[in-house]
């Protein structure tokens, strides 16, 4: 057991900083001039046109990597610090059937994405909660909701094995592509099942296998942070819901991630960042695949994107 809190512990610190060191690029550096973010969990952020490089307002040119899963309408008014930061793989809100007064918990809130637009739906009557386990993405996440005007929203620091909110406070639970970060699943949704009240929801998107994932792409640190060495199989990412008393569990859709958006091997690859926050050379991320005996191309018909709704019983 020891060993493996100290694997967790490691696990953690080295998304943490490969996360916080996203974060830091907004919060103590930012650039005028460029307006192409860094990389999600699915794939990069990437310029539309040449408008990319007015990062002072969010158009239909400026919504960086928030574009390949949001409209055009939910990222109107948005800046730079919060579209080009969307880290996710797809949109939770879209499958959370939100309603006003209702509230909202996000799970790895990141830079504010998901909790700005459930704002704008639950309204005045209702609240949502980011929960954040990295300082610097909190910083963030706050600076950006007092950049928008947005009263109805809360960021804390916390981790989703050990929520810091009472038992049946929230309607509403969503999640975007951050549960597979975790290295004690079962504890998440535990801790999400004690804090939803009796019949609400758990809407999530995340990563999960379909086929085998090698085992030396798992162990690596810099991939748990890139959300695919922690992504367990559909079937055991479900059951494990089921084991903490969820019940009508859907599936809502799945997406084979795209190689050449997701796994394409360039400086803004998902998995080029290893424990200590340093970057990985192009020819060790090759070789590191080579050696698992897969191609980027068949790592992403491999690991897939999934949209799953659960409810807690009444």
């Amino acid at each position: 057991m020891g060993n493996d809190t100290h694997t967790d512990e490691r696990i953690k610190e080295a998304v943490r900083e490969s996360y916080g060191s996203i974060a830091r690029k907004y919060v103590e550096e930012p650039s005028p001039t460029s307006c192409c973010g860094p990389s999600s969990c699915c794939g990069p952020a990437r310029a539309t046109s040449a408008t990319e490089q007015d990062c002072c307002g969010t158009t239909s040119d400026t919504i960086g990597a928030a574009s390949r899963f949001y409209s055009v309408e939910e990222l109107a008014n948005l800046p730079a610090s919060v579209t080009d930061i969307s880290l996710g793989c797809g949109n939770p809100i879209a499958i959370a059937e939100l309603k006003t007064g209702e509230v909202v918990l996000d799970l790895g809130s990141g830079g504010g994405i998901d909790c700005f637009l459930a704002a704008k739906i639950v309204g005045d009557e209702g609240h949502v909660i980011g929960l954040d386990m990295t300082p610097d993405m909190i910083k963030l996440a706050r600076r950006n909701a007092k950049k928008i005007g947005a009263s109805n929203v809360e960021f804390r620091f916390g981790e989703m094995e050990d929520i810091p909110l009472p038992e049946g406070s929230v309607d509403v639970i969503i999640s975007n592509c951050v549960i597979n970060l975790s290295p004690d699943k079962d504890a998440v949704f535990a801790e999400a099942y004690r804090v939803l009240r009796p019949g609400g929801r758990l809407s999530v998107s995340d990563i999960v296998v379909d086929g085998n994932l090698p085992p030396a792409l798992r162990q690596r640190l810099d991939a748990w942070a890139g959300c695919i060495a922690g992504a367990l199989q559909e079937q055991v990412y479900l059951e494990k819901m089921r084991s903490a008393g969820f019940e009508r569990i859907e599936v809502v859709s799945r997406e084979a991630t795209v190689p050449s958006e997701a796994f394409e091997i360039n400086d803004h690859d998902l998995v080029t960042i290893d424990a200590d926050g340093q970057p990985i050379p192009e020819s060790e991320i090759k070789a590191m695949l080579n050696a698992a005996g897969i191609t980027p191309e068949a790592l992403g018909r491999t690991v897939v994107s999934a949209k799953i709704t659960a409810y807690k019983p009444l």
